[in-house]
């Protein structure tokens, strides 16, 4: 299932889902360590005597997050039970606390005795193995720990904490958890469990009739029993529901910290602007690592997961946020780089948020022969992210900081990896990880990388090293309109693949050629980028009534129909906005933006009820396929958007 909330502040992240169920919680790094691993932190609710969890049938949700933040906003009815309640969920904006707020109305003519049951269900270092669950008499909460992560769990009903607890073991042998224990309205008060253990606290409050009661739950995280006491102590000397008012506010201070003009764009595509800057937000760790995506359900088809620092999606994600004014919050993404690339000067498949190597399967050999196991547009897109910032806001400091070890060194590669005869980047794999080869996509990121590293060096006052990258990139332009552009069918190739010893162009309609006009190889309006992505739009259209565009013809990731005709891979977020891209870029007049301003209604229309964006959709129902939130689509997204507003006031003569 993809996850409906995220709520982080760059170093304590957690998800949640359609039940408002905490998910996944990952600390001290976003996407490192997962502490919940995808099982279900519970909440129930007993009144006189019935008893429901979030997730029965008869709940009656509406989700949102509360405008221009990361504080969720659910409402939540059941009907039999006669309550309402609304659901509000953050994390502080500094420390490793998670707040929730619970306020519930009672529907009933009579006052009601409520108890709300939290089930705290942790797999501390992602394994269950030697996890402690404790009662802590000294300030009335329970904790979890495991050698140096600890977890406290608390709360308030405004004048009395806990009213009963218990811990348990999980998952072992017959025993379910100690949710089980609270389905009769009592906990047991069992004080401590070893092993594969969770724990339950409930809350006590009388509602008046046709009135409400506010309860508030929180969660501190820390390395020692003590940190986590003085955060407990922290939350209840400042009041919870004030803390979680000031998250509110200062997302709300830093979404909209950047004053624009949203010329034609309706409301909700301002929102869901606003919302996927604050959702890319916390996908991005303090120390530099962006994230691919942090839903842990992915685990369910794949035996590892999107927790990663790809350097191509983080570049990408870097540009867009630049582009859209928020360039301090990605000053760290380009240190983290400079750190882990390599000595010959390259970047890794992809990274863990500490900046160790990632998980990969590119071999070191392949058909006998010995391979760099990389994605050479990955090194590249750095580059070009990087001299986009610099260019839009003029940083000089970061990037002469970042030019011996960052810039100069992945020039140094790119310039050298080179096939002399195709005058084209050596083989590498392809943007989506699944072939090798010489591809349009990684060729134009190459170009792009190195005209970025050329007027780095003339900016530097390097005339010598800026003449001989602008020199390799103008071969490789060269190259890639000889090599890759195919006149028989009017348009670029996805890339090159040996067959018999011979280069033979791969045909195969791909929405990654974009990158000819993203990465200035050529303009977007040339004749032959045009003939390309018009190819790419009708060839690549999903023609039910769902719509989008998908990766490529006959796109097995996911794979929803054989009827590749009609269906020819899933539509993408990403994908469906590069095209939009393309027509935004083209157009010469005002009414030229409107099919580009419907594609932006199109990701409006198909985002989660929360504003959350898949990585790609059902061509049949639309429903999220894969991972959600992708960073990568809301990132799209919001460079979309920039783009548009900028070409609308260029047209509009603003």
């Amino acid at each position: 299932m993809p996850r409906h909330f995220v709520v982080g502040n760059g170093k304590f992240l957690i998800n949640l889902d359609e039940h408002s169920y905490m998910r996944d919680l990952y600390y001290p790094y976003v996407g490192q360590l997962n502490h919940i691993g995808g099982y279900h932190c519970r909440v129930g609710i007993w009144v006189d005597g019935a008893f429901s969890w979030l997730d029965a049938p008869e709940w009656q949700f509406q989700r949102a997050y509360v405008e221009d933040s990361l504080v969720t906003d659910v409402k939540a009815t059941h009907p039999g039970l006669g309550v309402t309640l609304r659901i509000q969920d953050g994390v502080h904006q500094r420390e490793d606390i998670f707040l929730k707020r619970i306020q519930i109305t009672n529907h009933h003519s009579a006052v009601k005795e409520v108890r709300v049951f939290f089930n705290q269900d942790l797999v501390i270092n992602e394994t269950e193995v030697g996890d402690t669950a404790a009662y802590y008499p000294a300030n009335h909460t329970v904790f979890h720990y495991k050698k140096d992560k600890y977890f406290m769990f608390n709360g308030s009903t405004g004048t009395d904490g806990i009213f009963q607890y218990t811990t348990g073991i999980k998952r072992f042998y017959n025993a379910e958890g100690t949710w089980r224990d609270a389905e009769d309205g009592h906990l047991m008060g069992n004080p401590i469990s070893q092993g594969s253990v969770d724990s339950t606290i409930s809350f006590r409050m009388y509602v008046p009739p046709s009135g409400d009661h506010t309860l508030y739950y929180w969660l501190s995280a820390g390395r020692t029993l003590e940190d986590v006491k003085k955060l407990d102590k922290y939350v209840k000397e400042s009041h919870p529901g004030k803390l979680l008012d000031r998250v509110q506010i200062y997302w709300q201070r830093w979404v909209n910290k950047t004053e624009r003009s949203f010329g034609d764009l309706s409301g909700e595509i301002i929102r869901l602007f606003k919302q996927s800057l604050l959702l890319v937000r916390t996908q991005t760790d303090v120390n530099g690592a962006i994230i691919a995506a942090n839903d842990s359900d992915i685990m369910q088809s794949n035996r590892d997961h999107y927790s990663y620092m790809w350097p191509r999606d983080g570049a990408l994600v870097a540009y867009s946020m630049s582009m859209a004014g928020h360039q301090a919050m990605m000053e760290p993404f380009y240190r983290f780089c400079a750190n882990v690339i390599s000595p010959e000067g390259y970047l890794h498949h992809k990274y863990n948020p500490d900046g160790t190597v990632g998980s990969s399967w590119h071999p070191y050999v392949h058909n006998g022969g010995e391979q760099l196991p990389i994605q050479e547009d990955e090194t590249a897109l750095v580059l070009f992210a990087l001299w986009q910032d610099y260019k839009k806001h003029g940083n000089l400091e970061l990037v002469q900081s970042l030019y011996r070890d960052l810039i100069r060194k992945a020039a140094r590669f790119m310039s050298t990896y080179i096939d002399q005869e195709l005058n084209l980047p050596k083989p590498s794999y392809d943007l989506w990880e699944e072939r090798y080869g010489i591809y349009t996509f990684t060729a134009s990121a190459v170009y792009g990388g190195l005209i970025a590293a050329a007027n780095f060096c003339n900016l530097f006052g390097d005339e010598e090293r800026s003449s001989r990258y602008t020199h390799t990139a103008e071969k490789i332009k060269n190259g890639i309109l000889t090599h890759l552009w195919d006149e028989k069918e009017g348009r670029f190739a996805r890339g090159l693949h040996q067959k018999d010893g011979t280069w033979v162009r791969d045909m195969t309609l791909e929405s990654s050629v974009y990158g000819i006009f993203e990465f200035g190889v050529l303009p977007a309006d040339d004749d032959r980028v045009v003939r390309t992505m018009q190819a790419n739009k009708n060839g690549l259209s999903i023609k039910t009534p769902v719509g989008g565009v998908a990766r490529y013809h006959h796109d097995y990731y996911f794979q929803r129909s054989q009827d590749v005709n009609q269906v020819p891979g899933n539509p993408w977020i990403i994908c469906t906005l590069w095209i939009a891209e393309w027509e935004i870029e083209c157009a010469k007049k005002l009414e030229d933006l409107e099919v580009p301003r419907q594609t932006l209604e199109w990701v409006v229309k198909h985002q989660m009820e929360s504003g959350i964006l898949p990585e790609q959709l059902d061509p049949y129902n639309g429903d999220p396929v894969s991972v959600a939130p992708l960073t990568w689509s809301h990132a799209t997204f919001v460079l979309a958007v920039v783009k548009y507003l900028s070409k609308y006031e260029q047209l509009a003569g603003k």
